[in-house]
């Protein structure tokens, strides 16, 4: 064995609530006994996906004697859960630069003839390159519904100015990120709050993302490059009001603190039954 660094779970401050399972599609954290646990060092790579989906902050790194990380055995784990896991996990690795590791799961997923995921490299060879159709950025323009899409009579209009909408599948050089009043969604709140559209989207551009299931560390990433390349006016981030939801916030003013630019940012929160806290 030699030193690593491999995550340590404060079992004190643990409360078992098990928001960090899904975070680690490694499959190296189980609840067990009311308490998070780390169930094997060769499955934790020691990278933190989990750490800021914990609201007790019972997660940390630190370094010590472990055994090393075994893609093989990680990868022999990952296949058995589906494409979205493992399209999460190599996702994870890419964000944190571990090409070693990127290129450990796609052979492994070759010599088992499984479909390597889309965000790889090795999967985009020999492909168009304006990918999927659907994530196509299209500007919409300042005036969004012309007569052809006018709302029904007593309905609201729509606000989306442009599209795609999701984080990770936005360019971050869009032109409709210049001069952009930016609104961050936790992908709950259209659906929560009724007057999304009218109230917190109008005049804005939109970026949704879920920052319980998705990977923190790969939003930090993008949105980054986004405040950084663009001319942002002010950042908006409108929430739930569940714990878990929060976990952008800290994420944005990251974001923003790393782009050296004063940037004016509010935070949002709605109620699960659809009303506006704060």
């Amino acid at each position: 064995m030699a030193k690593r660094k491999i995550i340590k779970i404060d079992e004190g401050k643990c409360n078992g609530c098990g928001l960090c399972i899904p975070n680690c599609p490694e499959g190296a954290l189980k609840v067990i006994d009311g308490k998070a646990r780390l169930i094997s060092d060769l499955f934790c790579d020691g990278l933190g996906a989990c750490l800021g989906h914990c609201p007790e902050g019972a997660i940390t790194i630190e370094e010590r004697e472990a055994g090393k990380y075994d893609e093989q055995s990680v990868m022999e784990n990952i296949a058995k859960q589906g494409p979205n896991v493992i399209r999460e996990h190599i996702r994870h690795l890419m964000a944190h630069n571990e090409a070693g590791y990127v290129k450990e799961a796609i052979g492994y997923l070759k010599e088992k003839k499984i479909e390597v995921p889309d965000e790889t490299p090795q999967a985009r060879r020999g492909r168009a390159p304006c990918g999927c159709p659907g994530a196509a950025p299209v500007d919409f323009g300042a005036k969004s519904c012309g007569p052809e899409a006018a709302a029904p009579s007593g309905a609201s209009r729509p606000e989306l100015r442009q599209w795609p909408v999701q984080i990770m599948l936005v360019p971050v050089n869009a032109s409709f990120f210049n001069g952009a009043d930016l609104l961050v969604a936790a992908d709950c709140v259209p659906f929560a709050y009724p007057d999304f559209h009218a109230v917190l989207l109008r005049g804005k551009t939109l970026l949704v993302g879920c920052p319980k299931l998705d990977d923190l560390d790969v939003y930090k990433e993008k949105l980054s490059q986004i405040v950084k390349a663009n001319d942002i006016r002010s950042i908006t981030y409108a929430h739930m009001e569940v714990p878990c939801c929060s976990g952008l916030i800290g994420v944005i003013k990251q974001a923003v603190s790393a782009s050296g630019k004063d940037i004016p940012f509010k935070d949002v929160t709605v109620g699960i039954r659809g009303e506006l806290l704060r």
